[in-house]
């Protein structure tokens, strides 16, 4: 998983095994948050900031022609790696820009 300089978002790009590993940890959030049950729910493409853990943000296709954003932060591993949503926006496309969702407070 590639990095830019800590404190910048990385360039767009595919999602790997370990990235849809953490974003299927946070599905259950998400399907909560959104109030839809996923029948298809795979990472397409995420970017990533570090900064005291890392904040990422997905492109995840849930549907033909239907994608989500899904913001989620990942503690270091040295604090327990555990995972946060951040956030979710509905009713993207496939050419959405994929920006962050919330703004994150990197120290």
């Amino acid at each position: 998983m590639a990095d830019k300089n800590c404190g910048e978002w990385s360039c767009t790009m595919y999602t790997d095994k370990e990235t849809q590993w953490i974003c299927d940890q946070v599905r259950s959030l998400v399907q909560g948050k959104t109030s839809k049950i996923y029948q298809e729910y795979r990472a397409v493409l995420f970017r990533n900031l570090c900064g005291g853990g890392k904040h990422f943000v997905f492109q995840v296709r849930v549907g033909e022609g239907i994608y989500i954003h899904v913001q989620v932060y990942q503690a270091r591993p040295c604090n327990g790696g555990w995972l946060q949503l951040g956030g979710v926006l509905e009713d993207k496309t496939q050419d959405d820009p994929l920006e962050p969702i919330i703004p994150p407070n990197v120290d």
